[in-house]
């Protein structure tokens, strides 16, 4: 794992809120809006800008955990922008916090848990599980 991140570092990440993200559930829409669960994928890559960075050719990042405070709508066509930035970094372990915004409305903040592993290691992990 290559130590180019410090505390305090951020990634900004843009993305265009599309129809595909709206919340719904068995083709059902309940709101028109971008889902929680669409928000969380875009969350997990932009903290996972760091771990692209700092990954070595035989590791890989493996999500921790996710915590979301949605506060807001964002609404198809609307551009979010997200701040994820490093709150800790112990061993192998990455913590960041972040910041979605459209314009100057926050929408969620929260914070996202990964860690750095040998590919091997992961594969022997989900090996374990899936035994």
């Amino acid at each position: 794992m290559k130590a180019n991140v410090n505390v305090g570092d951020q990634k900004v990440y843009r993305y265009r809120v599309t129809a595909d993200d709206v919340a719904a559930f068995r083709g059902d829409i309940v709101h028109p809006v971008c889902a929680t669960f669409a928000l969380a994928r875009e969350i997990e890559w932009s903290s996972r800008l760091f771990v692209l960075d700092m990954r070595d050719d035989d590791e890989e990042g493996i999500g921790t955990f996710l915590t979301i405070n949605h506060k807001g709508p964002a609404f198809v066509g609307d551009e979010i922008i997200f701040t994820a930035t490093v709150e800790t970094l112990q061993g192998h372990e990455l913590i960041c916090t972040f910041h979605a915004y459209v314009a100057t409305r926050l929408i969620a903040e929260g914070k996202t848990g990964q860690k750095i592993l040998k590919k091997e290691k992961i594969k022997q992990l989900f090996g374990a599980v899936g035994s």
